[in-house]
């Protein structure tokens, strides 16, 4: 096998492919790229770390063709430091030699029949959608998605469409996140008619997909091919592939509480501002310990946001609108941060009832797009002062 690479283009290929390698796997065909190449001009480079993989299809000049696998972190450092065009060279014997100018280097590849098998990257099943409209939703839901929860299903994002209507959930132990707008999505066949979709999608592939995703073109979509135990997203030449997780997803809208008692609104940037000064306390270690709770109190139309330690305290107020009764409970910092942040308005609305039970938070913006329904539930810490 012989080709020539750009350099530019090969630099954008590797990038995206590093998302599919393994770093812990022993089978060392998982850490490298799968390249094949035929003539005249094509070039298909695959990375496959048995849950998730990246497929892309690049323009190369071919001399000869043929297939093999390179090691993925050496070929992306090789790539970095090379000058102009890019010659990668693979003999009978799987020695890779990599040229560029006056440069060369030599490694060692493996035959193309050791990469494991990929799935089927097509599917009868799916929907199109804009990436920017996919990557924002994702954006306000990667923080509230189960790492190592005792039930599986929690560990990534739950995915839905219906009637037309793009749904994201993510949930844990203490905090949850949902997401719906409706937007253009499309069935496969390019009509308007989409079929119902749900799927679960592993938290490791979440933030791979996330970063692969394009929020700067708005012309940008991405097509998901859906089966039973994978999902396929296409990204123009750019292919990304997970499996997925198996189950039902909880019923989360039984576990959201809807009629509080007590709503407060604020200014979103200016509860963050006072959480971050509390966060100098909260996150700060104390024998060995974090005391990592905050405690907010609703009185009047002042929020107050303290937090105390053995070294130190913290004390803010805020402006608020209030109804209801006066209230105080607690929260751990970090994970009141992170909901905030996810609820992207200028202004928010916070729902509670009691110093023991969750909290909604929602988007406050007048001018706020009525087809979205954004909610981040927390809960609350029992407080021990």
């Amino acid at each position: 096998m012989k080709i020539v690479f750009r350099r530019d283009v090969i630099s954008a290929a590797v990038a995206p492919l590093m998302s599919g390698v393994s770093t812990k796997m022993t089978l060392a065909a998982t850490e490298g790229i799968l390249i094949e190449a035929s003539l005249p001009n094509t070039c298909v480079m695959t990375t496959y770390d048995i849950e998730k993989g990246v497929r892309i299809t690049i323009e190369a000049d071919v001399i000869e063709a043929g297939s093999a696998i390179v090691s993925a972190s050496k070929f992306s450092q090789i790539v970095r430091v090379m000058d102009g065009d890019i010659t990668l060279t693979v003999d009978d014997r799987n020695c890779a030699t990599i040229v560029s100018g006056r440069s060369s280097h030599t490694m060692t590849a493996l035959p193309a029949k050791d990469f494991p098998e990929i799935p089927r990257l097509t599917s009868t099943q799916g929907f199109v959608a804009p990436q920017k409209v996919v990557r924002s939703m994702m954006a306000k839901c990667l923080y509230a998605m189960g790492v190592n929860d005792q039930r599986p299903v929690l560990n990534g994002l739950f995915f839905s469409v219906t009637g037309g209507k793009l749904h994201m959930v993510s949930c844990d132990s203490f905090k949850m996140a949902t997401c719906a707008t409706q937007t253009d999505l499309y069935g496969l066949e390019s009509d308007l008619t989409v079929e119902d979709t749900r799927f679960i999608l592993p938290n490791k592939s979440v933030n791979e997909l996330y970063k692969l995703l394009n929020d700067k073109d708005e012309e940008a979509i991405v097509t998901v091919y859906t089966s039973r135990k994978n999902i396929i997203f296409v990204m123009g030449e750019l292919t990304f592939f997970s499996k997925l997780i198996e189950g039902e997803y909880i019923d989360y809208n039984r576990i959201i509480l809807r009629n509080h008692r007590i709503t407060v609104y604020a200014d979103r940037e200016s509860v963050i501002s006072a959480l971050e000064h509390a966060a100098l306390i909260t996150e700060e270690k104390v024998a060995g310990s974090v005391r990592s709770h905050v405690r907010l109190e609703a009185q009047g139309n002042i929020l107050k946001i303290s937090a105390t330690s053995g070294t130190g305290s913290s004390y803010d107020e805020v402006a608020i609108g209030h109804e209801g009764d006066d209230l105080v409970i607690a929260f751990n910092n970090r994970y009141l941060i992170d909901s905030l942040r996810a609820c992207q308005a200028d202004r928010v609305k916070l729902s509670m009832s009691s110093p023991l039970s969750s909290i909604n938070i929602e988007p406050n913006d007048e001018d706020r797009c009525a087809t979205d329904e954004d909610l981040f539930m927390l809960l609350p810490v029992r407080m021990k002062d």
